[in-house]
């Protein structure tokens, strides 16, 4: 029979790639979403494949799915600054109530879970680069506290099923991640300076643009995800490209890039953005035999490709 796998904010960046990617590896998905930040339009191209279902729900509230389940993987949740500033008590929820349901689910259903947490655990980081065993600095009452501390407490509800009740768990701290079908006003550096540039509008750099992050093509980290999915790590693992690049090299980069006419203009810093960001990837590397493979320069150029995509 089939593997059947549920796909919570399937219809997001992400998860509509990881529809893509089980559908291609012959698996029947399940794709819920209610399409806050998630769009249809990343799930067109699969609603009349055999094996594909899309089902309209907000996770927080109870889910019920008929029939068995192989895995559930709980991709559910605004990502961006933009959008868990907009839906502050929808974030909250979807981390908490969100992530207990599916893992109610997951228990039901004796399935193997996958938890999508970030690198936003780490918050404003006092280590670098990041591994697995720092606890982060994270403002709980800050503006990304309701994003940083929804992850954190789905972090600690998975570990609490995987102790308690037994449920096989997986948890991936994803770091930056870019490609096609990320939104052009999400709110990220990628997709604001691509679409400021391709527009010739100035490039907006918060602060001095010497922060830094780290930036993993989405086909890397797909496979990273499934890598993950397919260990028996029940533990938080890394997954992003540790190669780093402060705010004003990519920006310059996508103007070389796009060849665009676009100027660099400053503003304010906003609260608690982090200073820098970067994965330690050692754990991946060693267990999983997994590291990215696609450098900056050539994942940008094909999110350039696609960018009717975005």
């Amino acid at each position: 029979m089939k593997k059947r796998i549920l796909i919570t904010g399937g219809a997001g960046f992400i998860g509509s790639h990881l529809c893509d990617f089980f559908i291609k590896e012959g698996y029947s998905v399940i794709c819920m979403d209610n399409l806050i930040t998630g769009s249809k339009g990343n799930i067109e191209h699969l609603l009349k494949h055999k094996n594909f279902r899309f089902v309209k729900h907000d996770v927080s509230k109870r889910i019920e799915i008929k029939g068995g389940i192989n895995y559930v993987l709980h991709f559910a949740s605004p990502a961006s600054p933009i959008d868990y500033l907009k839906y502050p008590i929808k974030t909250l929820k979807v981390g908490s109530l969100g992530t207990h349901n599916a893992l109610g689910v997951a228990k039901a259903k004796k399935a193997k879970f996958m938890l999508a947490s970030t690198s936003e655990i780490y918050g404003d980081p006092l280590v670098h680069p990041q591994k697995e065993s720092y606890w982060g600095n994270v403002n709980p009452v800050g503006p990304r506290g309701v994003y940083d501390e929804a992850k954190r407490f789905a972090e600690a509800i998975t570990m609490a099923y995987h102790n308690a009740h037994n449920v096989d768990t997986r948890i991936i701290r994803i770091f930056n991640t870019y490609g096609e079908r990320m939104r052009k006003r999400d709110g990220r550096a990628i997709p604001n300076f691509l679409d400021q540039a391709l527009k010739g509008s100035p490039i907006t750099v918060y602060g001095n643009g010497t922060q830094t992050r780290s930036f993993c093509y989405v086909s890397d980290l797909i496979e990273g995800i499934y890598k993950l999915l397919k260990s028996n790590i029940n533990y938080p693992v890394n997954i992003g490209n540790p190669r780093e690049f402060s705010i004003m090299q990519l920006a310059r980069l996508i103007i070389k890039l796009t060849k665009s006419k676009s100027k660099i203009i400053h503003k304010p810093l906003p609260i608690d953005d982090p200073k820098v960001r970067r994965p330690n990837i050692t754990l991946a590397k060693s267990k999983l035999k997994w590291k990215p493979k696609i450098d900056l320069k050539k994942g940008l150029t094909k999110t350039i490709e696609h960018i009717g995509e975005l």
